[in-house]
């Protein structure tokens, strides 16, 4: 790639855009052409200013990524689960980036057997991701999907595993997830659109055959859904899920005659959301029925199962949000969420026992893990906090017994998680609402401004960032880097409420909620602007956008990682990936007051002639979650609007998509990447 020292100008072709009488004039609108050799041109031309510009840094990159990585042990393993006969293990070898998938017949001290070793299969790709391994109930046979571009369109490929052969039949366009009839022969696996990418179909694929001879057996015509297929725990039956933001709907059929018809469970009803899990002869219901913000529990028999069946088992509770359940056949394990923190309730079914796991720390994150087997009494949780490495943990749910079956290396001798210090403090947002932010710094850090602090937020679809262990984030602490996660509305953190306030026409409020704790931070004296950073990815790039556009003055830099910034543009062009399902996320600008709300805070349509702070702005070409010329716009843009000499980087992986590169090492390198440009402009460069 040639050098470039000039400040890259992407030409402008003004294209008016017209909607409710309103024209916008979009100046780089033919950035959306991938297949226009200028394009790319502009993309490489961008990449080699940043790389130019920082290329000071480049060996402190390299000694970061080799400080990450050493933090990490290579030779690692995953707690073996057992699961219809054999022990379960994923593993990683010294030096290589991909998981080895295996597994041990009846004891753990059988022989092992390869399921799929990643970094095999990806040695010719540039990218390469592996998801939905599913293995029949006979134990022989593998269905797995495989991206190789990471467009996130998976080729369905089929193992035998008694001769480790591939069968002839590569299903492609899928989700990359598939569900095994009890038959060992029959395949439901989720068709996408080619064009939107919308999950929309779900196929019936028969072993052994050619797949131009597959069923189609659901076909979701609503654009605002998307569909997919999984069996129940108790293998009893096969799920067609069909949702939207805010409305879910079910079909199902017994896994033992996959040539039925598929029943529906309960109509959709506009606001009514449900998941169902099946235990003896009864479906238990996690819902929002009856006005339950938070969720209740409820439960139907498997022959009627219409809402006005429903019986509720756990109440609805303003105070706590009912996430998840996981059921074994004495015990029934709920996870929920109160003030914030998870909580494990354990509830014995015949009504002899009802306890909490106990949690003691001010901030932390515990979780359910892999718990398939369901005849045992024993229950496995992940637990870690800003400063305490995951422990995966099994808790044996009579005897309240638990032992630790792993817990998170960090290599290199130098950590301890004594000399961390976490926290979780509230700012008060400009409506009153109180905001909950979760810090960890350094022991001894003095509150006097001097810090450098990195802030941290995502603020959409209910997705909470929860206060997890980061080996890579001990590289900014070790530097003086304070670390925050802002717990904006938009998420689920304090439960349903929370996200219903950050989102359609509210969700202004999540962009105030960040720019009120930064100045929340500031005022206490954690940082001042000259050390205050700010970093979010995809609908958190967003975030970024607007804080760019409406605070810069509390900013020294910002990392927009794969940014939704192009707003109004992507959700007025429904032939988009996830656009038509997101109207109940952003809201449908092809409606008059949702356009205009959005208009009033999309980045790309909001940038002005005023001083920005510096800025990193990455994307991958092949992205089809936010596509690469939404950034790519936005940095055009503001390279014409901003009044200030700052830093201001496009850096576009040609090879990959949304998640970034593929591999746990080469991912590292990206981040390495970030940091240096934050240690950059705090002039850290050891």
């Amino acid at each position: 790639m040639k050098e470039i020292i000039t400040v890259p100008v992407a030409k402008q072709i003004n294209k008016e855009l017209t909607k409710h009488n309103d024209i916008r004039v979009d100046p780089y609108f033919w950035l959306n052409d991938k297949e226009n050799p200028e394009v790319i041109k502009y993309l490489e031309d961008e990449n080699s200013f940043f790389e130019t510009n920082m290329k000071h840094t480049k060996g402190f990159q390299e000694d970061l990524f080799a400080e990450m990585k050493a933090r990490i042990k290579e030779d690692s393993s995953s707690v073996p689960y057992k699961h219809n006969g054999y022990w379960y293990i994923t593993r990683y070898e010294v030096g290589k980036g991909y998981p080895i998938y295996t597994r041990r017949k009846g004891t753990l001290e059988a022989s092992e057997e390869i399921i799929i070793d990643c970094n095999k299969e990806a040695e010719e790709h540039d990218y390469f991701n592996v998801r939905g391994l599913s293995i029949s109930p006979n134990n022989k046979y593998l269905a797995y999907g495989e991206d190789i571009v990471s467009r996130r369109q998976y080729k369905i490929k089929i193992k035998n595993l008694e001769t480790g052969e591939l069968f002839d039949e590569v299903i492609e366009n899928t989700t990359g997830s598939s569900t095994w009839a009890n038959d060992n022969k029959t395949l439901f696996y989720t068709l996408k659109e080619e064009e939107t990418l919308r999950s929309h179909k779900i196929c019936k694929h028969l072993l052994n055959s050619a797949v131009d001879n597959d069923i189609c057996v659901y076909e979701e015509k609503d654009d605002t859904f998307d569909v997919f297929v999984y069996k129940t725990q108790s293998k009893k039956f096969i799920c067609i899920g069909s949702s939207a933001t805010l409305t879910s709907e079910y079909r199902f059929v017994d896994a033992n005659l996959p040539n039925n018809e598929f029943k529906v469970f309960q109509p959709r009803i506009r606001g009514l959301e449900y998941g169902m899990a099946h235990y003896d002869g009864h479906f238990y219901i996690l819902t929002n029925a009856e006005d339950a913000t938070n969720f209740k529990l409820m439960k139907t028999s498997e022959s009627y199962t219409e809402i006005n069946h429903w019986e509720t088992l756990i109440d609805h509770r303003e105070d706590t949000l009912l996430e998840d359940i996981d059921i074994f056949e004495e015990y029934l394990v709920v996870s929920e969420r109160t003030n914030g923190l998870n909580q494990i309730r354990i509830i014995r079914w015949d009504g002899t026992q009802d306890y909490y796991l106990p949690f003691d720390n001010e901030t932390y994150t515990a979780f359910s893990s892999i718990n398939v087997e369901f005849n045992s009494e024993w229950f496995r949780y992940g637990y870690n906090s800003l400063t305490t490495p995951t422990s995966i943990i099994e808790f044996n749910m009579r005897t309240k017994e638990s032992k630790i079956l792993k817990e998170q290396e960090v290599l290199g001798g130098a950590f301890d998680k004594d000399n961390y210090k976490s926290e979780r403090i509230w700012a008060t947002a400009e409506d009153g609402t109180k905001i909950p932010i979760s810090l960890i710094y350094k022991k001894g850090i003095k509150k006097d401004g001097s810090h450098p602090l990195l802030q941290y937020a995502y603020g959409s679809y209910g997705h909470t960032i929860d206060p997890y262990f980061s080996t890579t984030r001990l590289t900014l602490l070790d530097r003086g880097f304070i670390y925050a996660i802002a717990h904006v509305r938009g998420g689920e953190y304090l439960g349903r409420p929370w996200y219903d306030d950050g989102k359609l026409l509210t969700k202004k409020n999540t962009f105030t909620d960040f720019i009120d704790c930064s100045k929340y931070l500031i005022e206490k004296k954690y940082t001042t602007p000259k050390h205050l950073y700010a970093m979010g990815g995809s609908a958190g790039g967003l975030l970024m956008g607007v804080i760019a556009n409406n605070a810069p003055q509390l900013y020294n830099g910002i990392v927009a990682a794969v940014p939704f910034v192009d707003v109004v543009t992507t959700m007025l062009d429904d032939t988009i990936p996830l656009t038509t399902g997101e109207y109940d996320e952003w809201g449908n600008p092809n409606e008059k007051e949702y356009y205009h709300y959005i208009k009033s805070y999309s980045p790309y349509d909001n940038v002005v002639k005023q001083h920005y702070p510096n800025m990193l702005v990455t994307t991958g070409l092949h992205d089809s979650q936010v596509q690469y010329w939404e950034p790519a716009k936005w940095v055009a843009k503001l390279r014409n609007y901003k009044k200030d000499t700052n830093k201001l980087f496009l850096h576009t992986n040609m090879d990959t998509g949304h998640g970034g590169a593929s591999g746990r090492f080469e991912a590292l390198k990206e981040v390495a990447e970030e940091f240096a440009f934050i240690f950059d402009l705090e002039g850290i460069y050891s």
